[in-house]
């Protein structure tokens, strides 16, 4: 059935919060003073995207669109850390894009076996264990867990296949595929009998075979959205070749060079790289055929245009075997199935500076800010990278920490505590 294949899905995911740090001292008998021994919180879990080779389709996202891993768990005493959230992994199948809903950017293409992280969980908060100093011997506070990140994606199958066959419906294309691989698509004597994409393995012979699919539904006014042409013209999107099957038996009343030249103009208006795509032609419909002037012509057209024509007829298995011969050879001169680079660049959270924040000035002589902006910040900044280093630091300049705490007496070289991180401020 048509609705069992989905090849688009929108889902929100998001990690998993960390968990807090907790505050706490050693007890234990004839230990005067045990000193502070809080855990920390533990990681939040990550949403992972991970290719599963026995999905086709993306119809598990059509029931479930929201995808939440765990959190981490809170610390304990004894400096016993809290436990990390488990990973949250999603299988989709191979060739799956991943692009940001609000830009529609990539941000990745899942076409090699390699997982890839979509959400980071948060970073679990420190325990007051790490607050202890010379000075400061009885801390009585920890950190809460860092959010973690949440994303909303449109998932887009776009099929891995090295050869496509495109052409208009009910021109032998479905018959094409079942002849030459061991597919089974359903055929039948009227349009649109094919209503999703289907694959087959060709073997041509040893070490030599490649991946054939069958695209339906494309018919003049696809690209914009008629017929079926529209769902599935994404699928040709990484074929390698093309081959563009011609009714030229005239069964129907249609022109053979009109059909050809429709189908191609409706590739070149949904994508200018499909317009350049390598194509053999295939004219189909040998054996029934009632005018020969309709091969000569259509044979004429096309070799002008500098693409080659073989005479078939796939239901009488005639002239395949060539055919699938030209396509192994011709494939192997052209590059590899196309991966799509990611474009998508993560934007710097939006903080509303206006909110206050609670700075305290410790014993120690410690500076402890601490606020709800601070913590989205924290969160979006990897402190092990220099570039985000550097966002963090002028992002507290602009922000007005830095003359909050100048105002508030602060020194150059005393020590200044936000969650998860503390530096030495200087001016």
């Amino acid at each position: 059935m048509a609705s069992s294949f989905i090849d688009k899905a929108h889902i929100t995911v998001r990690a998993g919060n960390g968990g807090n740090g907790v505050v706490a001292f050693h007890r234990e008998k004839y230990v005067a003073a045990g000193g502070p021994d809080g855990g920390d919180g533990g990681r939040g879990g990550s949403v992972i995207l991970q290719v599963d080779d026995n999905l086709s389709t993306l119809l598990d996202f059509r029931y479930k669109r929201k995808y939440h891993a765990p959190n981490g768990m809170d610390g304990q005493g004894a400096r016993k850390s809290g436990r990390d959230g488990e990973d949250l992994v999603i299988k989709v199948p191979r060739g799956t894009l991943v692009r940001d809903t609000e830009s529609n950017e990539i941000i990745r293409d899942m076409s090699s076996g390699e997982p890839y992280v979509l959400c980071k969980g948060g970073r679990g908060g420190w325990g007051n264990s790490h607050f202890a100093t010379p000075t400061r011997q009885v801390p009585r506070f920890s950190k809460g867990g860092l959010p973690g990140e949440s994303h909303d994606v449109v998932l887009e199958l776009k099929l891995l296949a090295d050869v496509g066959l495109v052409g208009f419906p009910n021109v032998g294309k479905s018959t094409l595929l079942s002849v030459v691989s061991r597919a089974q698509p359903k055929i039948a004597n009227y349009h649109f009998t094919t209503l999703s994409p289907n694959l087959g393995v060709v073997y041509v012979g040893e070490g030599r075979s490649f991946v054939l699919a069958d695209i339906p539904g494309i018919i003049e006014g696809a690209s914009e959205g008629a017929g079926l042409g529209h769902d599935f013209l994404r699928h040709i999107d990484r074929c390698r070749l093309l081959i563009h099957v011609v009714d030229v038996s005239g069964s129907e009343g249609r022109d053979p060079v009109e059909d050809f030249d429709a189908i191609n103009a409706e590739l070149s208006q949904y994508s200018a790289d499909l317009e350049k795509r390598p194509q053999i032609v295939a004219a189909n419909k040998t054996d029934i055929m009632q005018d020969p002037e309709n091969l000569e012509r259509l044979r004429s057209h096309v070799e002008k245009l500098g693409y080659p024509l073989f005479e078939i007829s796939a239901a009488a298995h005639r002239g395949v075997e060539q055919l699938m011969n030209k396509v192994s050879e011709t494939l192997s001169t052209l590059p590899p199935i196309a991966v799509y680079e990611p474009e998508y660049v993560p934007r710097p959270s939006v903080i509303d500076y206006s909110q206050p924040l609670d700075i305290q000035h410790l014993d120690d002589g410690t500076w402890v800010a601490d606020g709800p902006w601070l913590q989205r910040l924290m969160s979006n900044v990897n402190l092990n990278d220099y570039e985000s280093q550097m966002y963090f630091d002028r992002t507290l300049r602009d922000s007005g920490l830095y003359q909050q705490l100048e105002a508030m007496g602060i020194q150059d070289g005393d020590t200044v505590s936000l969650y998860n991180f503390q530096f030495e401020y200087q001016r």
